[in-house]
């Protein structure tokens, strides 16, 4: 059997870094390790082609060679999928898709002959039976009551890769999250218990990478790292000890709740084994925002003193928010902006809240018939609920506050603060030729030819007495820059113009809780406005008990 694996290809999105990775020859963040793990499933004595739009196009020689096509993804990468088994129909390719997006919303994938729901381990018979089953389309396999045992998980097929193409490469150790955030889908796909793989089989994926030659950064794309911790801190004196006896070679980031900060030898072992950054759902200074959401192991901690705890540790924290929870009025972006200048956080990602199918949030808003549409992954228009804040007040905020954030300015400025803060980082090892030469070009791009030279020579020098990795933090730092100020300037800006321009052609009716601004015609679409300094009345959201889902592009050479 000749089977074509395809990962529909991204937009241009914050997490991608497309504008960045162009500086240091790489074409795409991360690999699409699902479907490297679905290939490690199928029979030995198949013929496999992997094939990431995001690196090429499909052909028509591709399309001739498949007897079948396995594809999947997230709900951003939909119109994608759809190209893709439209392609492969006019072949007459039979297609099977699965991943999040069809686990989540089967239905906006029936014209594919087989949409997988749920995870595929132990379930591999079951789709190659549903292959078999002969023309038609829209056969749904959904997933069993229990979760499968990621013990028996055997190593993904990394030799199927282009590994030069990407930034980083990933592996992972666990699914599910203990934790029950109305927002979140993790917890509806994965459940909630962690599930893990022994330490034993984390090893054996990192030496799979290793004998490739691969030598850098890897993202364990697990949605909490720490979920289940007495499992990980059997793991990291392991993985502690397999790093010293290579020297070091892969720098090592992922993504865990905030509690991480309250265990001082959890974060000492995480040091010790390479990791260099923690992506954390930080969401909101907000408590009542945080409360509504069912987000309670962030209300039992200082989020300030988290972040500061876990990058004096010597790991930097890159930050989700979320802005739009029925308790955020207009206030809500100048609490945000205060609490993020107060960050030594250079990465923070900011969103208007979404309500995903199957989640709580999505079933609350539905019983209050507030539901307009499925959400499409862009989290650049409209929302797709009907917002308690007036949407044109929300969308011209969020819109203001994103200018802020990600202004020259601003984000080397946290860039400075996280130099300042970080304590002492882990191993190091040789950079590689790919490495020298992607650092150099961001040199040349970054500080000849980009506007932004004269913040990033200062940033350098400011790095530059505190050593080698913090000279290349400070690099990597500078690319991820680059994209974020240019995908806000000519991408998130006109689309958020966009719709505050299509808000104000439906005369939308007032909405919930506040009242509605005037529209004005020329300047509500024209200007997001300036986000408003924050009062003592909304200055009073941090605690002072103790604190304690493809992160994206190259962390460079340690």
């Amino acid at each position: 059997m000749n089977v074509l694996l395809v990962y529909p290809r991204f937009p241009v999105t914050y997490w991608g870094f497309q504008y960045g990775l162009r500086l240091i020859g790489k074409r795409a963040s991360l690999p699409p390790l699902g479907l490297l793990t679905i290939a490690a499933l199928l029979p030995k004595h198949w013929s496999l082609r992997l094939i990431d739009l995001n690196l090429r196009e499909l052909t028509d020689e591709d399309l001739r060679w498949a007897e079948v096509v396995f594809t999947g993804g997230l709900l951003i990468q939909q119109e994608s999928l759809h190209e893709i088994i439209a392609c492969a129909h006019a072949r007459a390719v039979p297609v099977a898709v699965g991943g999040p997006a069809p686990t989540t919303s089967p239905e906006l994938f029936l014209e594919a002959e087989v949409v997988f729901r749920g995870e595929a381990e132990g379930r591999i018979e079951e789709l190659l039976w549903a292959l078999t089953q002969g023309p038609g389309k829209g056969r749904v396999l959904d997933p069993p009551t229990n979760f499968p045992d990621l013990t028996t998980v055997p190593v993904p097929r990394f030799d199927l890769l282009e590994r030069s193409a990407y930034a980083s490469l990933s592996v992972q150790y666990s699914r599910g999250c203990p934790f029950q955030c109305e927002f979140c889908d993790i917890v509806e796909i994965f459940g909630r218990k962690p599930r893990v793989k022994t330490s034993l089989q984390v090893l054996d994926e990192l030496d799979a990478i290793y004998r490739m030659g691969y030598r850098g950064t890897i993202f364990f794309v697990d949605d909490n790292f720490i979920g289940n911790k007495p499992a990980v801190k059997r793991l990291l004196p392991l993985l502690r000890d397999w790093q010293i006896e290579r020297a070091y070679p892969f720098e090592l980031y992922t993504e865990a709740s905030v509690d991480l900060a309250a265990d001082p030898q959890l974060l000492h072992d995480l040091v010790e084994a390479g990791f260099s950054a923690v992506f954390l759902g930080l969401e909101t200074p907000s408590l009542a925002a945080l409360e509504q959401a069912n987000k309670h192991q962030n209300l039992r901690f200082d989020l300030s003193e988290a972040v500061a705890t876990i990058t004096r540790a010597g790991i930097e924290v890159m930050g989700g928010f979320i802005v739009g929870f029925d308790s955020d009025g207009p206030e809500i972006f100048a609490m945000q902006r205060d609490f993020l200048s107060r960050q030594p956080m250079p990465l923070a990602m900011v969103g208007i809240l979404t309500a995903l199918p199957g989640t709580a949030l999505w079933r609350r808003l539905q019983a209050e018939g507030r539901v307009r549409h499925r959400s499409t992954g862009d989290p650049f228009t409209r929302p797709n609920f009907t917002p308690r804040m007036d949407e044109a007040t929300l969308l011209r905020g969020y819109g203001a506050f994103l200018e802020w954030q990600c202004s020259p300015k601003e984000f080397y400025g946290r860039c400075e603060a996280y130099l300042d803060r970080v304590g002492n980082l882990s191993g190091t090892r040789p950079s590689t030729f790919s490495e020298v030469r992607a650092l150099l070009g961001a040199l040349w791009h970054i500080g000849i030819l980009s506007q932004r030279r004269g913040y990033f020579w200062r940033l350098l020098a400011k790095a530059l007495p505190k050593g080698r990795r913090q000279v290349r933090q400070a690099i990597v730092h500078a690319v991820q820059g680059e994209h974020l100020i240019i995908y806000t300037r000519e991408h998130v800006v006109p689309r958020l113009r966009q719709a505050l321009a299509e808000l104000e052609r439906e005369a939308v009716p007032e909405t919930f809780g506040f009242e509605r601004e005037p529209l004005r015609p020329a300047s509500a679409a024209a200007n997001l406005v300036e986000v408003p300094a924050t009062d003592e009345r909304t200055a009073s959201y941090s605690r002072s008990t103790p604190r304690s889902e493809q992160p994206g592009i190259s962390r460079g050479p340690n």
